[in-house]
């Protein structure tokens, strides 16, 4: 059975590519002439890369060849704290790129859309409010989806993702920056460390994406539905470290309040999410940490 993934070189997107593989799916990839494909370096010879070249009559016969049973859309760009020169990547990315994807679908009566969303489309635990511009994309082409599911046979989940981590990440993120400290002795400037994480280990991110495609393709559920990729498990920033520090046995020098928090920084991520029903959680962060590490 084919499918489509966007977004496959990258840090979600590669881990999803690599179970695709292994479970069996004749998997084709969407990229840009300049992606780096690194992280599918082991895969490539596994499967069918289409590269677009970022206009709809291209993505409209990458789909006509492709026809695949179910699409999973992980392609975005993504910044906590937009430049003026990030808006038009930030558009072309997260919307335009988006919108001729799933108008390519609909045209080549592929009706099966798993969507990437963000918890920072619910600042404060509202409904609705952006953290950031990139959010505010997230949930633009959300909004576009819908006139999609109303007027075609277009069935679409929207997963919300946490924060994430696991082997192989190629991120600024926190462990790599702890990583990085450790290696290189030098001191760790940071927020005073209060803000609470919610961060999923990535085998348990891919299993959602598997378990959201199995409910599309059983018939379950309504034509468009949001759900949770939640830890369930709240620890603070301090916690976090200090949890990594003692389980690699190193020691790092850490400033903390030698930043300030960011504007519209989470302090408490979103809880109010629907989980995504099938799905929980299997690795803890002790046992994630050790995955990720080798240890």
């Amino acid at each position: 059975m084919n499918v489509l993934v966007t977004g496959a070189s990258g840090f979600i997107g590669s881990h999803l590519t690599y179970r695709l593989v292994n479970d069996g799916w004749c998997v084709h990839v969407i990229t840009r002439k300049d992606s780096n494909l690194r992280l599918l370096k082991e895969v490539k010879n596994k499967i069918v890369i289409h590269e677009h070249d970022g206009t709809a009559l291209g993505m409209l016969l990458i789909l006509d060849i492709v026809k695949p049973a179910i699409v999973f859309h992980l392609a975005s760009f993504t910044t906590s704290h937009h430049k003026s020169e990030n808006i038009d990547q930030l558009i072309k990315s997260n919307i335009l790129f988006g919108n001729q994807l799933v108008d390519a679908m609909v045209q080549n009566n592929v009706y099966m859309l798993i969507n990437t969303g963000t918890y920072w489309q619910h600042y404060h635990n509202k409904e609705y409010s952006p953290v950031c511009l990139y959010a505010a994309t997230k949930q633009a082409f959300e909004n576009i989806l819908q006139f999609y599911v109303e007027t075609t046979a277009l069935k679409v989940i929207t997963l919300k993702l946490f924060d994430t981590y696991g082997p192989n990440d190629p991120r600024p993120k926190l462990f790599n920056q702890l990583r990085n400290a450790v290696e290189n002795g030098v001191c760790l400037e940071m927020s005073p460390g209060e803000q609470l994480i919610d961060i999923v280990f990535i085998g348990d991110v891919v299993e959602a994406y598997i378990i959201a495609a199995k409910r599309l393709l059983d018939g379950v559920g309504d034509k468009v539905e949001e759900l949770s990729v939640s830890s369930r498990n709240h620890i603070s920033l301090k916690k976090m470290v200090e949890i990594y520090l003692k389980i690699v046995g190193k020691k790092v020098d850490i400033k903390w309040g030698g930043r300030k928090y960011r504007e519209r920084e989470v302090m408490i991520p979103w809880k109010n999410g629907k989980t995504l029903p099938g799905w929980s959680p299997k690795i803890t962060i002790e046992q994630g940490i050790r995955l990720m590490e080798g240890i």
